[in-house]
């Protein structure tokens, strides 16, 4: 499902913004490349960035959702400054699972995410959060999923019923707060 839509986008002159774990980066480079798209060509020309973890949601050391937010927004007005009708962002969600201080604020940052998309102005900058359901819990699956008004499951995208919208989902996670229930966090289950 992904790499179609990662070629449509490069074939349509789109900027192509990966985030992954550096540990696969080699990886992912060559699943891009079977699909008949010259990786050196785009990634040396500036249409394909690709990004560990370290550079993007694990600055310092740590997870910062405001500072990610920043340099995604970043990376929005850059793409557009130099051309790019826009971009099509894909990230490999596995840094939440590291042991690193503000990993607990994944859901605060995939609900603000959703709602800075929503209000997108002009042709909306898709993002694809990708979870490996082998390594996160279920409880957190289910409420990252709750923060997406889109989902792709068994390969089909597809509007979810089960989306909550930002504010009333953030509001929930205080209270969850407030009386003692603990949010879902990546690693443990819990914060």
């Amino acid at each position: 499902m992904l790499l179609p839509f990662i070629k449509e986008g490069l074939e349509g002159g789109e900027k192509a913004f990966h985030t992954v774990d550096p540990r696969r980066r080699e990886d992912h480079l060559q699943r891009l490349a079977s699909t008949g798209v010259n990786v050196s060509d785009i990634h040396e020309g500036g249409q394909l960035e690709l990004r560990d973890w370290t550079d993007t949601h694990l600055l310092d050391g740590r997870f910062d959702p405001h500072k990610t937010l920043a340099v995604y927004g970043d990376i929005v007005k850059k793409a557009k400054d130099q051309g790019y009708p826009r971009v099509r962002f894909v990230t490999h969600m596995e840094w939440a699972l590291e042991d690193l201080p503000g990993v607990d604020h994944l859901l605060e940052y995939e609900a603000t995410a959703s709602e800075i998309l929503m209000r997108q102005d002009g042709p909306a900058n898709p993002v694809i959060c990708t979870y490996d359901l082998k390594r996160f819990g279920g409880e957190l699956i289910i409420d990252v999923v709750r923060t997406h008004p889109m989902v792709i499951i068994g390969g089909m995208l597809q509007e979810n019923p089960f989306f909550v919208p930002p504010d009333e989902f953030l509001r929930e996670c205080r209270e969850r707060l407030k009386s003692g229930r603990r949010n879902r966090s990546a690693a443990s289950g819990y914060h």
